[in-house]
């Protein structure tokens, strides 16, 4: 009976594709030579398919991975190089000897998924955006070539008139009149069109302007950021400029709203928001990331600096006497937390943003009201509890 149940099991393997190659090809004799006949052999194709599977058993294996359609389909992306992004943040994950988690991997999937979404969306409208304004570039060309145009005809038309020959001037001239009523017309058109034109694209830089801002605090919202810190990157790159990222984040938020309600902690947020609004200028930049968490975007300070520029924010905010003017009940000390990393130290500002994240965190752990750079050589920089607030 045992031996039945290996033959079922054994045939129900080689039907997904997993039978040995011996029994795949039908088996051989004691010879070596093919069975009945057959002439079989495995070609590059069959070797590629079986080496991919190896190769994420051993993925998934490896990294203590369970097996899933998402886990088959995330590995096998990777050991097939389908994805090369997300290929790269894992082979930086392994170099910095750093565990490959479902949750992690899921993690950077999602916003992996997310970011593409969002640069084929700002792609589309982009390129939408330059075609309204070719059009309407266009028309205005158009309306004023047709403008000239008429006065021109105008003129001649005029000449003929005074002319004294004949009716074929006569009708010249008429049908003359005629083309000018047209293209006046024509003219009439394309004004409105120019017109609406530039109406579109006022729409559309308001609407790109609305999704990128965070109503409640009038700051910009985390999809803006995202644009800013890519754009900012690229051009502290390019002139070697220094680029540091802070995340900021009130402390005691929960109890803020306990105490005194989630209107009262709305003004909170403004009040933090506008503090911190203080700091920007054309070389930085501050968001709402969502939540009670902000971040902040420094090019040309040093780690140092930017620690220094934060710090003075944070010190002036807990110094403040707030009063909720609703109840006259006072506030409190209202202070943030915040963790600052140099861009430039990691190998990408996603990585960057993660370590700002992590020296938030420890921030919060050290006691809250404080300020802490994160270190890039710091092999336990993650092992913080995410319980803080």
């Amino acid at each position: 009976m045992a031996h039945d149940d290996g033959l079922a099991r054994g045939g129900f393997l080689r039907w997904l594709g997993f039978g040995g190659a011996q029994q795949q090809m039908g088996g051989e004799d004691e010879q070596g030579s093919p069975a009945n006949g057959g002439a079989r052999l495995e070609d590059a194709r069959d070797r590629l398919r079986r080496q991919t599977l190896e190769d994420i058993s051993s993925f998934l294996l490896t990294h203590r991975l369970p097996v899933s359609a998402a886990t088959l389909a995330i590995a096998h992306d990777i050991v097939a190089g389908a994805d090369p992004v997300v290929c790269r943040l894992v082979a930086d994950r392994i170099a910095e000897r750093q565990p490959v988690t479902l949750a992690w991997l899921e993690d950077i999937i999602e916003s992996h998924g997310r970011d593409r979404a969002r640069e084929q969306l700002d792609s589309l409208v982009t390129r939408l955006e330059a075609s309204i304004g070719e059009f309407a570039n266009t028309a205005t060309a158009a309306r004023t070539a047709t403008k000239d145009y008429n006065i021109a005809l105008e003129a001649h038309v005029d000449d003929l008139s005074s002319i004294n020959a004949g009716g074929v001037i006569v009708e010249l001239a008429t049908l003359a009149r005629d083309m000018i009523s047209r293209t006046r017309e024509i003219e009439r058109e394309l004004t409105r069109s120019e017109r609406e034109t530039r109406a579109l694209q006022k729409s559309l830089a308001d609407a790109r302007r609305e999704a990128e801002m965070d109503h409640l605090t009038g700051l910009p919202n985390r999809r803006a950021f995202e644009a800013v810190l890519k754009r900012e990157f690229a051009a502290a790159s390019s002139t070697g400029e220094t680029l540091c990222v802070a995340f900021c984040d009130i402390d005691n938020f929960k109890r803020i709203n306990d105490v005194h309600g989630h209107e009262a902690g709305d003004r909170i947020l403004r009040t933090v928001a506008e503090s911190l609004a203080r700091l920007s200028n054309d070389k930085c930049h501050v968001a709402r990331h969502g939540g009670e968490e902000f971040v902040v975007l420094l090019r040309g300070k040093t780690p140092e600096e930017a620690w220094e520029v934060l710090d003075i924010a944070r010190e002036k905010l807990a110094t403040r006497k707030l009063i909720n003017r609703a109840t006259d009940l006072p506030f409190g000390r209202i202070s943030f937390s915040a963790g600052v990393a140099d861009v430039h130290a990691y190998v990408s500002p996603n990585e960057a943003l993660r370590a700002a994240d992590e020296a938030l965190y420890k921030a919060k752990s050290a006691g809250r009201n404080c300020v802490f750079t994160a270190d890039p050589a710091d092999p336990h920089q993650g092992d913080v509890d995410r319980a803080l607030g």
